[in-house]
């Protein structure tokens, strides 16, 4: 564990891929860890750099949650220092605002929060299924069944839809403390057992979500000779339009999962055509996690006793990012073995 009065670590938020990634992961270790941490060049790779109104909810969420001290949280800042005290588990009700993220938000208090001395309630409202993150299914159906193998424990429950651009979602999380956690051995993911998911709408005619079933559902007999099951919800909860497809692919060694979200003039066709060829490339990779897993699980990797290894779909520049911050402040070694873009088998140890 480290000392606010050692040292202090620095990251260049420009590195790699250089998105908002970089910090929510530095935040997240920083918290865990106890040591202060200063970024620059916040998200130096995107055409609006510094940080954004999103990112300072996660920034404003973690700050309550340890009792930090922040310097240079505000909109646009290029760098913040972040100075982590004790993590405080308790209820918690956090607004990313309009459409923002959630499950982004989520990404810089879970990790803390698992660490946590006892259970911790959050609220959180905002954006459930929107563009560029993960939305609320991916959550509770891929990333909370594969933490738990690993010893943290979550339930997650939506209450209500939030759709880009409205927002106004509302999700609640249940977060125990996870002591210690245990490393993952996934390389082979066995026999798929099942493909499954749902396709959910609001607002909007019902024929939009049986066309989103009947196109995947033929397509993945098509193309990959199985049979799924996808339920379909009509006009689920929520302040404005919305259209949404999810398939998980389980198996037996592993669970991912592959959404699209619909948008104004985009055919439901072409939206449900994007979840399926991600989960063809997926299954044809004969890989256990898929991109987005890959890339969010290495933190709680990194802090696990004992060595973890697994293989990705798809070696991201996520990933790859991801892990260089786990480097910066942990003495973590790893392996990776395939190209950039391509499958990959990811060896990580700790001790």
């Amino acid at each position: 564990m480290g000392n606010s009065r050692q040292h202090v670590i620095e990251i260049d938020g420009s590195y790699g891929e250089g998105g908002g990634q970089i910090l929510r992961t530095s935040l997240a270790l920083s918290a865990v860890l106890k040591i202060p941490v200063h970024i620059y060049h916040i998200r130096g790779g995107r055409k609006k750099p510094g940080l954004q109104p999103q990112h300072l909810k996660g920034v404003e969420a973690l700050s309550r949650i340890t009792g930090g001290q922040m310097e240079g949280a505000k909109r646009g800042s290029p760098s913040i220092s972040f100075i982590p005290q004790a993590i405080s588990s308790g209820e918690y009700r956090f607004e990313v605002g309009t459409a923002g993220s959630v499950t982004l938000l989520l990404q810089t208090i879970l990790l803390p929060l698992s660490f946590a001395k006892t259970r911790s309630r959050v609220t959180l409202t905002g954006g459930t299924h929107v563009p560029w993150s993960p939305p609320f299914h991916y959550f509770s159906e891929v990333l909370i069944p594969t933490l738990k193998t690993m010893g943290v424990s979550i339930k997650a429950t939506l209450g209500r839809w939030g759709w880009y651009p409205k927002g106004g979602g509302v999700m609640r999380v249940e977060i125990e403390p996870a002591p210690e956690l245990k490393p993952i051995g996934m390389l082979e993911r066995g026999s798929i057992k099942q493909i499954r998911g749902m396709c959910a709408t609001s607002q909007l005619p019902q024929h939009i979500g049986e066309r989103l079933k009947d196109f995947a559902t033929r397509e993945i007999e098509r193309q990959m000779s199985m049979d799924s099951e996808l339920d379909v919800l009509h006009d689920v909860p929520a302040n404005g339009p919305g259209a949404f497809i999810f398939l998980v692919a389980e198996s037996e060694g592993a669970i991912a999962g592959f959404s699209s979200i619909g948008e104004r003039g985009r055919r439901a066709e072409d939206v449900a055509k994007e979840a399926v060829d991600n989960l063809r490339a997926y299954l044809e990779s004969d890989s256990c996690l898929d991109p987005h897993l890959a890339d969010q699980i290495l933190p709680f990797m990194a802090l696990a006793h004992g060595d973890s290894v697994f293989t990705t779909s798809q070696t991201t520049e996520h990933l790859l990012t991801n892990l260089w911050v786990l480097r910066q402040f942990l003495d973590v070694k790893f392996s990776i073995l395939g190209e950039k873009g391509k499958k990959g088998r990811i060896e990580l140890s700790n001790e």
